[in-house]
């Protein structure tokens, strides 16, 4: 009794910051929780008429599908390879680029790049697609024209599957490098600056400031970042690759992720459970790389973990 009418007292003590986290609470149980419900679509086979729960069982049905197409292991090997590209250099160029900022002495200076590389992340994939295709376009690009006009063979990007990939993570980072520095930025900007000058009067170079200070002061940051990249590694980016790879099967074959897949398999034959199987599929695997992320991250360093 004494233990409920204590949490009772602070529940009333603090009803008003109850009350503000109350939204949020209620967001994350309606849009996170409750359509947890929906993981029964992927064992049955959906019928608009009958409804989630009056459709007939399918089994493991909806889950074969892509096992028979032999399309479940290049796909999710796509999907983990993009993934791991564009977690792994975005990492480096996001913390690499956050110290250069943090190291320019002039502060309009740093504000205009700031701003110039955060730029590309409002940008949605549609226009970014359409920007890309007039630069890089094989017969009316401008990369090519120009080219042309001096002589030089033309750049097939978008009929070469073996180069198209890389051209992918090039893309993905000039759009997402400036979002993520700021996060780095703001970690830096809170460091303590008595460390870095304690450091230059010791006669530490700006190399060894930042390799054993910055750096360093980043790990934590750094760690919770990519756990929690680490737990949508298995799921794709599609506005990216449905835009940009358009309906090319050339491009398709080097390109083609889970999302992308379900999408054209949906258009083809609108099968919602095996939408969902497939849904369902990411996030186990998801869920299972979080846990094996966190469990290394809690015998390396257990301070930076997420649970």
């Amino acid at each position: 009794m004494t233990r409920e009418k204590s949490f009772a007292r602070k529940l009333y003590e603090n009803r008003i910051m109850w009350f503000m986290l109350l939204p949020s609470v209620a967001f994350v149980i309606l849009f996170s929780y409750v359509p947890m419900g929906g993981i029964i679509v992927a064992f049955k086979e959906y019928k608009t008429q009958l409804g989630m729960f009056g459709s007939p069982w399918a089994g493991l049905k909806n889950f074969t599908y892509m096992i028979v197409s032999n399309k479940l292991w290049p796909l999710t090997f796509h999907t983990l390879a993009f993934n791991f590209a564009f977690i792994s250099l975005g990492m480096i160029c996001e913390v690499g680029f956050a110290i250069i900022i943090s190291e320019l002495p002039l502060k309009r200076f740093k504000k205009t790049l700031q701003s110039l590389t955060f730029l590309p992340f409002f940008i949605s994939w549609v226009v970014i697609a359409a920007i890309i295709l007039s630069i890089f376009g094989y017969e009316t690009g401008v990369v090519n024209t120009v080219l042309t006009q001096l002589g030089i063979q033309r750049i097939n990007i978008y009929g070469d599957p073996s180069k198209f990939p890389l051209f992918l993570v090039v893309v993905r980072l000039w759009k997402q490098t400036g979002y993520g520095t700021i996060i780095y930025l703001a970690s830096i900007t809170g460091m303590d600056q008595e460390m870095l000058e304690a450091a230059e009067i010791d006669g530490a170079n700006i190399w060894q400031r930042i390799w054993h200070i910055t750096i360093a002061y980043l790990r934590p940051t750094m760690v919770i970042m990519l756990l929690l990249a680490i737990g949508q590694i298995f799921r794709g980016d599609f506005g990216m690759f449905y835009q940009i790879t358009g309906r090319s099967q050339l491009l398709i074959e080097a390109a083609d992720i889970i999302d992308t897949f379900v999408y054209r398999s949906m258009v083809n034959s609108p099968n919602m459970g095996m939408a969902a199987a497939a849904g369902l599929y990411q996030s186990v695997l998801c869920f299972i790389t979080v846990l094996l992320a966190n469990f290394a991250v809690k015998k390396i360093e257990p301070d930076y973990t997420l649970f």
